[in-house]
């Protein structure tokens, strides 16, 4: 299945999708960033305060059209594009709010990334939009690049097995029941 296959990269931002694109493009994988295709389709707004660009994700959706080849797309709104697969990476939020503060996120927003994480906001929307496309999860909080980049190869080349979203969902990394707040120290980044 990894001949002509179009997969979105998806997961807060600070899970590490950018990171695991560039190792996938050593791969021969073409890699397309989300922002720079909504950008290109007139589907990005103006700079907010917080400094991100809102993308209309319904006419981006709308506009999008399928590359073909093997293709990442990289973006924490990819799963909403028409795509053949979805990697959803989760980190955990001590580590992911280490991570934000380090690239420099005003607190509001580290706080906002942190929330979506813990809350498995991104499950949410696979939920409502009746995703169909088959889902892998990777936790990627203390695991390396090359590690990760072998377990979605391997998924991909297996064809992309994954029950329903709604199974999977179920099955899902769940912060809340975790104990994870206040920090616990098993879990420090």
């Amino acid at each position: 299945m990894t001949e002509g296959i179009v997969v979105a990269l998806t997961g807060t931002p600070g899970t590490g999708k950018t990171t695991l694109g560039a190792r996938l493009a050593e791969g021969g994988w073409e890699v397309v960033n989300l922002r720079d295709v909504a950008a290109m389709l007139g589907c990005l707004g103006e700079v907010e305060a917080d400094g991100a660009s809102p993308v209309d994700v319904h006419a981006l959706a709308e506009q999008w059209q399928p590359p073909s080849g093997r293709v990442i797309v990289d973006g924490h709104l990819s799963h909403f594009l028409d795509v053949d697969a979805v990697v959803l990476l989760r980190c955990h939020p001590d580590a992911l709010a280490d991570r934000l503060t380090e690239r420099g996120y005003p607190a509001e927003k580290v706080r906002a990334n942190v929330e979506w994480e813990m809350t498995s906001g991104h499950w949410a929307e696979l939920l409502e939009f009746e995703v169909e496309a088959p889902v892998l999860e990777v936790e990627t909080t203390h695991v390396s690049v090359d590690a990760l980049a072998e377990n979605v190869l391997a998924w991909l080349a297996e064809g992309c097995p994954s029950p329903s979203v709604e199974e999977r969902a179920i099955a899902a990394v769940d912060w809340l029941n975790e104990g994870t707040f206040p920090r616990n120290e098993a879990h420090k980044g």
